[in-house]
């Protein structure tokens, strides 16, 4: 009766420590993944930017025709990053549903530009721009999913192993209606 009662007792413990690995495993996956997400967050935002600063170059060679070009560009640079700095507020995301907005504005004043009377320089930074801004909200994203396909697993949820951090969310702007570099 006793070797039995060892027996069971060396089992569980075995089950416990193999259960204990799962989640210490499971929580540095996360953090890996939230990782992954702040940075391509940072990515998105750079490309973002620069995609700004692009259209304000296009914007101040209309002339006075690229004013609404302007102003949308300048609001989107405006609302980079709340309270300044990378806070905690822009990783989790917190500003997007503003930016996603002026973004997509942003994207669709770009395409109703077109190609005409601009030089090659300024067409080629445009359409770069305007793929690395395709890059990096597929890359962002795609760290979104990942994250939240481990996020949303019934023991994660159970456990808690996420902490407090506070669930991604994708980011969704209307693109691909510029040009397209080559």
């Amino acid at each position: 009766m006793t070797l039995l009662l060892v027996v069971a007792l060396v089992v569980l413990l075995l089950g416990m420590l193999l259960f204990a690995g799962w989640m210490v495993k499971t929580a540095r996956r996360l953090d890996r993944l939230h990782v992954r997400r702040d940075l391509a967050w940072q990515g998105l935002l750079a490309a973002l930017d620069r995609r700004a600063l692009v259209a304000r170059t296009v914007a101040a060679q209309l002339g006075p025709s690229g004013a609404d070009l302007a102003r949308i560009a300048r609001a989107v640079e405006t609302a980079a990053v709340p309270n300044g700095a990378a806070s905690a507020e822009a990783a989790s995301g917190d500003a997007r549903p503003g930016r996603e907005q002026l973004e997509s504005e942003l994207s669709v004043a770009l395409a109703g530009v077109g190609q005409g009377g601009f030089s090659d320089q300024l067409l080629e930074e445009r359409a770069d721009a305007e793929c690395r801004v395709r890059f990096a909200r597929s890359f962002y994203n795609e760290a979104v999913r990942d994250t939240l396909a481990l996020r949303t697993r019934p023991a994660v949820r159970l456990f808690k192993l996420a902490g407090s951090a506070p669930l991604p969310v994708y980011f969704e702007i209307a693109e691909g209606l510029g040009p397209r570099a080559e």
